[in-house]
């Protein structure tokens, strides 16, 4: 489901930007806007719980429903409430919370931030940057889908799933580090820049694929979607720390003249950040252990 956002990021440097050319930016954001309407007909039309889904096979409603504890646990949770402030007592929280802080800017960054760079590097804007951030986010869907599948390797050899997931992350948050060469590389061609970032960003991609996961593999069912929320409150603030570090670093290597200087530390600080994510989400849960007292 995670690719799903990525067709969004995808289209939008397609359409958005000719659409702009032709009927100016203030109808851009009106018709952007108004295609969430058409989706909320469809969600009416195709949206219905399991039990009373006509389009679901046996099979797939029996699979759903394998957990025989299921009954008893929406039962529990229609009573029972975990509050968030016990759940940050817990490590595991903070991993996860600690995992979104550092990485979800870094998509923001890669997603609000390109077309300026395309800009301020090489003089691209319009319609010129339409193809190279279609390549760029076209690249993310293989990182989402194959993010997704990678654990399995290490599940399938014998591990655990917490730990096959961590394994697989541990590779995922190398892939980051092919954006140091951006700027370096950037005077060949702008695809250099436009590949390897791409790389970053579907090396994202198939981080936030686990990362989610992991929140399961060690919390029970009714702290899963508070423990999520508390980790995307923290990918919110640190998305806008992201983007006001970036304003302030451009803006003043702008007035020196090296706006290049400044994409470069923001480079860095993209290529490193899942490294010192998966470091501190390993020291602050080392093994596989599972919450059994809420």
């Amino acid at each position: 489901f995670n690719s799903g956002s990525n067709v969004g990021a995808i289209l939008a440097p397609l359409t958005v930007p000719v659409i702009a050319e032709f009927y100016g930016w203030e109808f851009a954001f009106i018709l952007i806007g108004a295609i969430g309407f058409l989706w909320i007909i469809f969600w009416y039309i195709f949206y219905e719980t399991p039990s009373k889904q006509k389009r679901l096979s046996k099979a797939e409603f029996d699979y759903i429903h394998q957990d025989s504890e299921e009954v008893i646990e929406i039962i529990e949770e229609k009573t029972e409430k975990v509050a968030w402030i016990k759940l940050l007592g817990y490590k595991q929280t903070w991993a996860f919370v600690f995992g979104k802080f550092m990485t979800d800017g870094i998509w923001w960054f890669f997603l609000f931030w390109l077309p300026k760079y395309l800009e301020a590097q090489f003089g691209m804007k319009g319609t010129d940057i339409v193809l190279p951030l279609a390549v760029l986010y076209s690249m993310t869907m293989f990182g989402s889908i194959g993010g997704g599948w990678f654990p399995m390797y290490y599940i399938n050899k014998g591990y655990n799933p917490y730990v096959g997931r961590m394994k697989a992350m541990f590779v995922i948050a190398l892939f980051p580090l092919v954006v140091l060469l951006a700027q370096p590389l950037g005077y060949i061609s702008f695809w250099i820049p436009v590949l390897l970032i791409g790389v970053g960003a579907s090396a994202h991609q198939a981080w936030s694929a686990n990362i989610f996961t992991t929140v399961s593999d060690m919390f029970p069912k009714k702290a899963v979607a508070s423990i999520i929320g508390i980790g995307g409150m923290a990918g919110g603030i640190g998305g806008v720390l992201v983007s006001k570090l970036g304003g302030y670093i451009f803006d003043y290597y702008d007035g020196l003249g090296h706006i290049q200087t400044g994409y470069t530390i923001m480079f860095v600080l993209c290529a490193v950040a899942y490294l010192i994510a998966w470091f501190v989400m390993k020291l602050l849960v080392p093994k596989y252990n599972p919450i059994k007292d809420l």
